[in-house]
C-alpha cells in the first residue's frame, strides 16, 4: 500500500504548509460579519473518474513507418571500406544546407531492411545516434569514434571508425538524404561488422532540443542543483533528512553513492561518497528504517547502517561469497524487498522483519524467458514485473512461491518500469519500456488474465521513459530526454500533463547521443519536493507543483 501511505504524507506536509495562510482566511471572515459581502467559497474538487473504460488497440512500441529513403543496394567493398565513394541519386543533399549541427547531438530511428531469402525482406527497428561539436563537425557516431574524414563537401556524411579494441568490429555510415527543416533530417545508413556489410536501411533524425514551443519549465521550480562527482548518476532514495544517489560506471570513472544532506533543499551539502572499487556498478537505492539497501551489479544486495545517516556504515552483501549476483532494482514493500538480477533472471524475494538483516526467503523465474526482471512493483498481494522482451508479468504472492497470474505483451515489448494504484475500485497499472517510442501505457489489471489497455501518454517517437511513481492521483515520470512530467491520472484513461521541467540540455558535460541520457531517477518522498537524477547534471531539488 506504498502509494496511499505517500498521499497521506503528502497531505499532511501540504496542511502544515498551508496552516498560516487558513488562519489569514479564518480572520478575513471573521472580520466580514460586519460587512455585507460573503466570502467566495472555494472551488469544489473535481470528482474523479469512475468509467467504464474504453479498450484500446495495442499497436506495441513501435509502428513500421515504411522507408524513410528510397537507399540503393550496396556490396559490402564499397559500404564497408569506401563509404564515401558511394553514389546516392535520389538524394538531394542542397537541402541539407542549413541543418544545424553546431554543438548538436540529434536521435534517430533506423528501419533495417535484411534480405533473409529472395524475395523476402526483414525489417526491424533499432535507435541511434550522433553528436557534433562546437564547430560543426561529428564526434560520436552510435557512442562510436568518427572517422576522418567525415565529412565529403556539402553532403551529410558521417562514419564511425571500426574500434580495434572490440569483437567483432562495427562501423556505421549516415548519410543524410533530405532536411525536413534546420533541426530534422532523414537518410540512408550502413552497418557493418569486420568488413561485411551487416544491416543496411534508410533512417530519420531529429536534434534533442526541447519539444517545439516548450518553455524549460512549467509549475516546477528548480530549487537546487548538485554535481554528484561520480561516473553517471542513475537513482535517489531520500530519508533522514538525505538524499542518497548512486551511480554507474559508464565512462570509466567509476560509480558508487554519494550521500547529500538535503534539510535545506535550497542548499544541498554532499557529505560522504562511497565506492568499492573503480568499477562499481550501483543502479539502485531504496531503505526501510536504518537500513539502506543498494543493488550493485558486482556484489548483489548491498545492506549499509543509516545509524549516522551522513556516513552509511556497510553491514553485509547477498550472496557473501559463491558466485556473483547482478541486483539491478529494488522495490521495498513493508516487511518485503525485492531484488531484481538481471545475470539469474530471477525476482529475489527476502523478508527485512530485521531490516538489517534481510533473508532470503524464495525466487520467481519466468519459465519461457527471453529477457529478464527489470523492475517490479509489489501492491495488494500481487507482483507486477518488468520483464522486458516477455512484456509485463503479474504474479500472486499468496503461496510460498509467487505464481504466475497473467501477462500483457506487445510488439517489440521492452517493458521497464510500473506503478499501480486503485482508482473506482479497479486496479489500474502504469507501465512503459525502455526503447524508441516508448511510452506509458495505461492498463486495467483487475483481472491479470484479462488484462485491457485504457490509456496512454506518449510524446517523441524518438524518446525513452525510464522511472515513475505514482502519488495518489499524480504520476511523476523522468523520462529521458524529456526530463521530468508531472500528469494528472484521477481519470487514468486520459492522463494529463500538469507540470514540466526539461532537464537535457545539449551542452551539459558529459552529455552523449545515447538514448538512456537526459532525467533517470526520481523520488517523492512527501516532503513536498521532487528529487530527481539526471545523468549528466546530477540531484535536482524541485517543488511539488
Amino acid at each position: 500500500m506504498r502509494a496511499p501511505i505517500l498521499l497521506l504524507q503528502r497531505l499532511h506536509l501540504m496542511s502544515a504548509r498551508t496552516a498560516c495562510p487558513l488562519l489569514a482566511l479564518v480572520c478575513a471572515v471573521s472580520l466580514s460579519a460586519c460587512s455585507s459581502s460573503e466570502p467566495t467559497p472555494p472551488e469544489p474538487t473535481p470528482p474523479v473518474y469512475n468509467g467504464p473504460w474504453a479498450v484500446l488497440p495495442e499497436m506495441g512500441e513501435w509502428v513500421d513507418p515504411g522507408a524513410f529513403e528510397s537507399c540503393p543496394a550496396q556490396t559490402s567493398q564499397a559500404a564497408c571500406n569506401a563509404p564515401e565513394t558511394l553514389v546516392m541519386p535520389d538524394c538531394d543533399f542542397g537541402s541539407l544546407a542549413g541543418l544545424e549541427r553546431q554543438g548538436a547531438i540529434y536521435r534517430a530511428e533506423i528501419r533495417y531492411e535484411t534480405q533473409v531469402q529472395p524475395g523476402t525482406v526483414q525489417v526491424h527497428p533499432e535507435n541511434g545516434g550522433f553528436q557534433f561539436d562546437a564547430s560543426g563537425q561529428p564526434i560520436s557516431i552510435m557512442g562510436l569514434k568518427p572517422h576522418t574524414p567525415t565529412m565529403n563537401g556539402e553532403r551529410f556524411f558521417i562514419s564511425s571508425e571500426p574500434a580495434s579494441q572490440t569483437r567483432p568490429q562495427e562501423r556505421y555510415t549516415f548519410i543524410g538524404c533530405h532536411a525536413q527543416g534546420p533541426r530534422s533530417l532523414t537518410g540512408c545508413v550502413l552497418w557493418c561488422r569486420d568488413g561485411t556489410l551487416r544491416h543496411r536501411g534508410s533512417f530519420r533524425a531529429e536534434r534533442m532540443t526541447w519539444r517545439e514551443g516548450e518553455p524549460e519549465s512549467a509549475n516546477l521550480q528548480l530549487l537546487s542543483e548538485m554535481r554528484v562527482g561520480l561516473d553517471t548518476p542513475v537513482d535517489v532514495y531520500v530519508t533522514h533528512g538525505h538524499a542518497y544517489v548512486v551511480a554507474i560506471d559508464r565512462r570509466g570513472v567509476g560509480g558508487g553513492l554519494a550521500v547529500f544532506n538535503v534539510s535545506n533543499p535550497y542548499i544541498p551539502i554532499q557529505q560522504t561518497v562511497i565506492r568499492f572499487g573503480h568499477n562499481d556498478y550501483w543502479n539502485a537505492v531504496w531503505a526501510r528504517d536504518n537500513a539502506l539497501y543498494v543493488g550493485s551489479a558486482r556484489s548483489g544486495l548491498l545492506v549499509f547502517d543509516l545509524a549516522d545517516p551522513k556516513l552509511p556504515a556497510f553491514v553485509r552483501n547477498h550472496p557473501s561469497g559463491g558466485s556473483p549476483l547482478d541486483v539491478h532494482t529494488l522495490f521495498v514493500d513493508g516487511n518485503r524487498l525485492y531484488a531484481m538480477s538481471p545475470s539469474h533472471k530471477q525476482t529475489l524475494i527476502f523478508d527485512i522483519t530485521q531490516p538489517l538483516e534481510p533473508q532470503l526467503l524464495t525466487r520467481f523465474t519466468y519459465p519461457r524467458s527471453a529477457g529478464y526482471p527489470h523492475d517490479a512493483f509489489a501492491y495488494e498481494g500481487r507482483l507486477y514485473i518488468n520483464h522486458l522482451d516477455d512484456g509485463f508479468l503479474i504474479a500472486g504472492l499468496d503461496g510460498e512461491t509467487p505464481e504466475l497470474l497473467g501477462r500483457y505483451t506487445y510488439p517489440h515489448a521492452f517493458s521497464h518500469a510500473n506503478a499501480v494504484g486503485t482508482f473506482n475500485g479497479r486496479t489500474v497499472a502504469f507501465e512503459g519500456g525502455e526503447t524508441m517510442g516508448s511510452h506509458i501505457r495505461v492498463l486495467d489489471v483487475t483481472d491479470p488474465a484479462n488484462i485491457v489497455k485504457i490509456g496512454e501518454y506518449r510524446l517523441r517517437g524518438l524518446t525513452s521513459v525510464h522511472n515513475m511513481l505514482l502519488v495518489g492521483t499524480r504520476l511523476y515520470v523522468a523520462y529521458y530526454h524529456e526530463g521530468v512530467r508531472v500528469l494528472d491520472v484521477s481519470n487514468p484513461s486520459q492522463p494529463r500533463e500538469i507540470a514540466h521541467y526539461n532537464t537535457f540540455r545539449e551542452s551539459d558535460p558529459n552529455r552523449t547521443d545515447k538514448l538512456t541520457d537526459g532525467a533517470i531517477g526520481i523520488r517523492v518522498p512527501g516532503d513536498g519536493r521532487i528529487y530527481v537524477v539526471d545523468t549528466s547534471r546530477g540531484l535536482l531539488i524541485f517543488n511539488e507543483p
